[in-house]
């Protein structure tokens, strides 16, 4: 039976990311009995720490492992202000449409960072978020990243005002965020006429 289980276990990990999914129960648990945060504008943190299979051969947090950091810290976020829960009562949902990320300064093993996440602005079809990875130790921001969420089925404005009971107006986008729009618009443009699609589209 022990034999039976384990080689169930063993089959389950092979085939799943299972830390992934119980990181993810871990943070919904966390974000559900923490307080409300009204503020949708508001920056908000979650603690992390490097751990053993963060790292890569240099001994330091693995690339990929900020991205993935990121997802749970924007989760965690959206719950506790309520655009998540929002976006599933009206039917909507979030996907990510680009991220940029700046490493500054690696992350090293046992190290303690928090990851400060806030939303900058929207558009119709997308919210933008800045996230940063910030040493407990000294306050070095060790990473930062943006990320554009595009919204499907509904618009951001219409989440915000379900949420708010009141609409919102979006902030001045900062400059930096202004120029990173501006390549991805430039980007979409490219790759489309590459493919073809614009000439198809006249």
């Amino acid at each position: 039976m022990l034999l039976l289980v384990l080689g169930a276990l063993l089959l389950l990990f092979c085939s799943l990311d299972v830390w992934y999914f119980l990181r993810g129960a871990q943070v919904f648990i966390q974000a559900w009995f923490q307080p409300r945060i009204w503020d949708i504008l508001a920056e908000q943190s979650i603690d992390g720490m490097v751990l053993p299979h963060d790292l890569d051969y240099m001994g330091h947090m693995n690339n990929s492992r900020y991205l993935r950091e990121c997802d749970f810290a924007r989760f965690h976020h959206y719950m506790r202000n309520g655009l998540f829960m929002a976006s599933r009562k009206l039917g909507a949902k979030m996907v990510v449409g680009a991220s940029t990320i700046r490493y500054r300064r690696s992350l090293a093993f046992r190290e303690a960072f928090e990851i400060r996440t806030k939303v900058l602005g929207w558009d119709e079809k997308a919210f933008y978020l800045e996230q940063r990875f910030v040493s407990k130790a000294d306050g070095f921001v060790s990473a930062v990243m943006l990320c554009r969420q595009n919204v499907v089925r509904c618009s951001p404005e219409t989440i915000i005002e379900f949420v708010c009971k009141r609409k919102i107006e979006c902030p001045e986008f900062p400059e930096d965020l202004k120029h990173w729009i501006s390549f991805i618009s430039a980007s979409s443009q490219a790759l489309r006429a590459e493919s073809g699609l614009e000439e198809k589209n006249k």
